[in-house]
Order: C-alpha cells, then sequence, then structure tokens
C-alpha cells in the first residue's frame, strides 16, 4: 500500500466526516476508500475512525495522527514545490526594484547580464526612492538597503553601506576640514529633498549625537547633491555607494569617518520563500553572488 497515498485518503475522509464524499473528491469509490482506511488502521494497529450509519468521527488516537499527517503532507507538498521551481526552466517577466540610484549603479548591470544568460525571460526594473509593495505591486524581488522590518519574506544580506559628508579636496583646501561634527555649522552645506533626508544629522553607532544642520542649498536628488560638491561648493551627506565613482577619481572625499553611524545592511528580498519560481530562484541567486562581490559595499 502506498502509505502517502493512504494518508491522503484518511486526512480527506476526517475532513469530509464521510467515505462517500471522501471518494467523490478522490475519484475513487466509497469501498476503495473504506478498503484504504481499512489496511491503514491495521497497519498502524489501532482504531482512527469510529464509523456509524449517519457519521464519521475521529478517535483520540485518529485525531492525534490526521494533524500528523497534516503536517507530513504539507511538508511534501513544500519539497515538491520547491524541486520543481529550483529545477524548472526560468521563464516569463521578472519584476525587479531598488532604489533610483542604487538600482541604476548596480542593479541594472546584474539584472542585463542575468537577462544575457536566460533569454526566455524579460526583465522589468521599478526604481524608487520610496518603499515598494512587493506584493501589492507585483514585485518578485527586491534590493532593500536598511534594516528590515519583520515580515515573513526571505532576505539575504550581501553586504553594507554607510552614510558619510563628503566634499572636494579643492573645498577643503578652501574651508578647512571639519573634526567634529560641531565644526559643520561653519561650512557650507548642500541638502537632499529625496526621501529619508533629514536635517538632523546624528553620529555615532548609538547615534547619540545630533546636530541641525542649516543648508545653504537644497536639491531634489542626491545626483545634483554630489554634483555641487563635485564642484568645490559645500558639503553633503549621502550614502558611501552614492560617491563611490567620484572617490576613486579622487573628486571627492570623506570627513569625520571617526564619528560614523552603523552600517546599514543591504538584502536581497522576496516574497515566496521555498515556493519561489524558477526564475525568481535563479536570479536570487545570480544577484546575491554578484552584489556581494562588489567592494563597494563589503
Amino acid at each position: 500500500m502506498d502509505r502517502w497515498q493512504a494518508m491522503k485518503v484518511f486526512v480527506k475522509v476526517a475532513e469530509a466526516e464521510s467515505f462517500a464524499d471522501a471518494g467523490r473528491q478522490l475519484h475513487m469509490s466509497p469501498p476503495a476508500v473504506t478498503r484504504v482506511v481499512s489496511s491503514l488502521e491495521d497497519i498502524i494497529g489501532t482504531r482512527l475512525l469510529t464509523r456509524t450509519t449517519r457519521s464519521v468521527k475521529l478517535t483520540e488516537s485518529g485525531s492525534r495522527y490526521f494533524t500528523d499527517c497534516q503536517r507530513l503532507l504539507a511538508d511534501l507538498a513544500d519539497a515538491e514545490a520547491a524541486a520543481a521551481g529550483a529545477f524548472a526552466k526560468p521563464t516569463g517577466t521578472l519584476s525587479i526594484t531598488a532604489s533610483s540610484m542604487f538600482g541604476t549603479m548596480f542593479v541594472l548591470p546584474v539584472v542585463t547580464e542575468y537577462l544575457d544568460e536566460y533569454p526566455d525571460v524579460i526583465g522589468r526594473c521599478l526604481f524608487l526612492d520610496r518603499v515598494v509593495n512587493i506584493v501589492d505591486e507585483g514585485i518578485d524581488v527586491s534590493i532593500r538597503i536598511g534594516n528590515l522590518p519583520d515580515s515573513g519574506f526571505s532576505a539575504i544580506r550581501v553586504g553594507s553601506v554607510k552614510r558619510v559628508i563628503c566634499g572636494s579636496p579643492h573645498y577643503f583646501d578652501q574651508n578647512g576640514v571639519p573634526l567634529t561634527p560641531s565644526d559643520l555649522s561653519r561650512h557650507r552645506i548642500v541638502a537632499s529633498t529625496s526621501a529619508w533626508s533629514s536635517l538632523e544629522w546624528r553620529f555615532g553607532s548609538e547615534q547619540k549625537t545630533v546636530v541641525h544642520v542649516s543648508p545653504r542649498l537644497f536639491t531634489s536628488s542626491n545626483e545634483a547633491a554630489i554634483s555641487t560638491a563635485v564642484k568645490g561648493w559645500g558639503l553633503t551627506r549621502v550614502l558611501s555607494y552614492q560617491i563611490a565613482p567620484e572617490l576613486e577619481r579622487g573628486q571627492l572625499q570623506t570627513v569625520l569617518a571617526d564619528y560614523e553611524e552603523e552600517p546599514l545592511p543591504i538584502h536581497v528580498v522576496h516574497p515566496d520563500g521555498r515556493h519561489a519560481s524558477a526564475k525568481v530562484r535563479s536570479f536570487v541567486d545570480f544577484a546575491v553572488a554578484k552584489l556581494r562581490a562588489n567592494r563597494h559595499f563589503n
């Protein structure tokens, strides 16, 4: 006797409280259902169901066995779904979201390389400076910077970035280098008004030091603030990855490193867990490897 099939039949009878109703749902005759359950009881050595002319009820032993069968059958379904997702061919549209600059600078190259490797997948990138509800907006994978709330989603850490204060070498030659956060009051500040910006700049691993800055210039994007800093007009505060090219070219340098906050983690997030499709599983594995190898957030 196929034990898994027998367990499925037993569970269906217990749920329907009827051999006939269970048989109709399973496309089996009532006598065949009865034989399967009786054989299962013989193997186990105890009565699982109490039968009367009007109803079928679980015995005490049957109730415990019913709970165990439900759990085991659910685990089997999960394993089968995971195997199907892992080994099926990646196809369809893959939707990925990230913040604007991070997405353009680091995620987009990963996506295009992935699409080259998997020609049956179509990419859809949503790069926005807001938290995207990945379930409501139909997103398969999200790359998020910052500490994650409890959500039940699968999340894989791939690195971290820091908030840094930067300016051009020319600016520091002309105006000096701030040595403590309080020194910022004597410097020209360029501030972005994009998402998550604040005029209260916090410092230290526990963010206990707070400086309220008074910018001379506000911009609507980090790109504009960085461009202004490169030209030597003032200082700005951004995430370290956002000025990686300028740091490498010597156009900008960071200050107040001893006062930096704790790094912000970067995670690759997806909502499907073990039931993820082939396209999601393959992209997550691909993106995790590529992002972890990037020296700008390790």
